[in-house]
């Protein structure tokens, strides 16, 4: 679907789907328009920008921050977080700001696509505002700019958490664009930091049997649909500039590397272009990861050195650190991956799936809700299987509950009652061993884990009412939705004080 294409939601909404902003600053301007952005000046990057960014992500509704006036380095070098929350994540997406999250997941599941005919390839252009100023050589500063320390244990600043790296396979040509976090080392040096059997993994291990280094660029600071698609569960062989291309219903228009000539967009804010040496590896973190927990103490990652750096006049960092769950990250996830993985489980041919939402407060990874209309024996098991190991849900998975179609699986509270209630442990609960897991994943054993055994189990919970006796099972006091519709109309009031 071209962005700006009307169609109508399940829930009868009438929804257009188009993006108001084309790079970081227009997004700044919609979200004070929306009254969803907070000025602060003089906070420092060792310890207050980390700790406002933690208040915040408390509160879904709580403001975007822009950070100024950092003390130690040049004014006007900014640092924007906790950009997904309120009425500005609807905009970020595209979408109008009055669906709720189940609507706005179930909007970007029509928008969304990376099938071919839906694709648009960037355009490249000679130059663009992210030219504006070039360090390199000698002149090359990752200190210039104010790197945050988000959490009081980490082992370093991380420049890059609302990032994405932009690599290239080596034997087929495609870019790639991962979400992989940077953390600073020195003024000439980042680490590259990505998972096995991702993509810039396997990019870098292929050139590394070759004896070559791997050419990154990592941006700082882009807007932020392009910056989700880094993070996205997106085949192999297709680039997320085309998926983002085509979500935005033209080009986007790339410039190239000085030293690589890997590309970027020409609007980004600040770019990182680096060589990367798989062989020398050097301390990583500790970090607070997306489990909400610390990574391991003495983790090493390959070194990059950085070769260049392109910044706007008046760069902005692109914050998007994970904090405890549920926090912006978890829930920007629970909407991107909760459409994602209905389409994967639909497209397995499973029948009659209502709603599917991975849960906030498993990082929208642990903890999927699933419920389904069930039509045979075996239905809501079917679907768990595939719910856990499909392309959106196989990478660090753990509980997968599948329920009937009255439960809202995204209230977390009733889809724990439906566990409670319709599932029986020893009879309705089935577990797979041996599954792809993070490295983050904080139940990994560190024996298990140094011996590269990254693999955890899964727990499918049968959670609909037993299909060979179902007539017979109590009836639930929930109201039907359409005596709830009207309570909601002639009582809501009494919830707005």
């Amino acid at each position: 679907m071209v962005s700006g294409e009307q169609f109508e939601l399940q829930s009868g909404h009438n929804v257009q789907h188009k993006f108001s902003y084309e790079d970081l600053r227009d997004w700044i301007d919609e979200a004070d328009r929306l009254g969803e952005l907070e000025r602060i000046s003089g906070a420092n990057w060792e310890q207050d920008i980390g700790l406002a960014a933690t208040v915040v992500k408390y509160k879904e509704d709580a403001p975007a921050l822009l950070f100024d006036d950092i003390p130690g380095v040049r004014s006007g070098f900014r640092v924007l977080v906790n950009i997904f929350g309120g009425k500005r994540k609807n905009m970020t997406l595209g979408f109008p700001t009055n669906l709720n999250k189940v609507e706005l997941s179930d909007a970007w599941t029509r928008v969304y696509s990376h099938d071919e005919e839906a694709l648009i390839p960037p355009t490249f252009v000679d130059s663009g505002p992210v030219f504006e100023n070039v360090m390199m050589g000698d002149d090359v500063d990752v200190l210039a700019f104010p790197a945050p320390l988000w959490h009081e244990d980490d082992g370093g600043r991380y420049i890059g958490t609302g990032t994405y790296n932009v690599t290239q396979d080596p034997e087929t040509g495609w870019y790639n664009l991962g979400a992989y976090r940077v953390m600073v080392v020195d003024s000439k040096t980042v680490c590259f930091n990505t998972a096995p059997g991702k993509h810039g993994r396997i990019h870098m291990e292929t050139l590394a049997k070759r004896g070559e280094k791997l050419p990154v660029v990592m941006v700082i600071g882009g807007e932020p649909v392009t910056f989700i698609m880094g993070g996205y569960e997106i085949p192999d062989g297709v680039s997320e500039f085309d998926v983002a291309g085509g979500l935005r219903g033209r080009p986007l228009e790339l410039v190239k590397g000085k030293i690589t000539g890997l590309p970027f967009p020409a609007n980004a804010e600040i770019v990182i272009e680096g060589l990367v040496d798989p062989q020398d590896l050097i301390p990583e973190g500790p970090f607070g990861d997306w489990c909400g927990s610390y990574t391991e103490a003495g983790r090493v990652r390959p070194k990059c050195t950085v070769e260049a750096i392109y910044y706007r006049n008046d760069p902005i960092i692109l914050g998007f650190p994970p904090q405890s769950l549920p926090d912006e990250y978890s829930r920007f996830r629970a909407i991107t991956r909760s459409a994602l993985m209905k389409q994967n489980i639909k497209a397995a041919g499973i029948p009659d799936v209502q709603e599917v939402w991975c849960h906030e407060v498993g990082g929208s990874r642990m903890l999927t809700g699933i419920s389904i209309k069930a039509r045979y024996p075996g239905h809501a098991v079917q679907a768990g299987q595939i719910a856990s190991q499909c392309f959106a849900g196989a990478y660090a998975g753990r509980w997968v509950i599948v329920t009937d179609e009255d439960i809202d699986v995204s209230d977390l509270e009733e889809l724990i009652w439906a566990a409670l209630m319709r599932c029986d442990p020893a009879t309705e609960i089935d577990f797979i061993k041996t599954a792809w897991t993070s490295n983050a994943d904080p139940r990994l054993h560190p024996d298990e884990k140094a011996r590269g055994n990254i693999t955890n189990s899964r727990m499918i919970i049968d959670a609909t009412i037993p299909f060979h006796w179902r007539d017979r099972f109590p009836v639930s006091t929930k109201p039907r939705e359409e005596l709830l519709t009207q309570a909601r109309k002639k009582f809501g009031y009494l919830l707005e004080r």
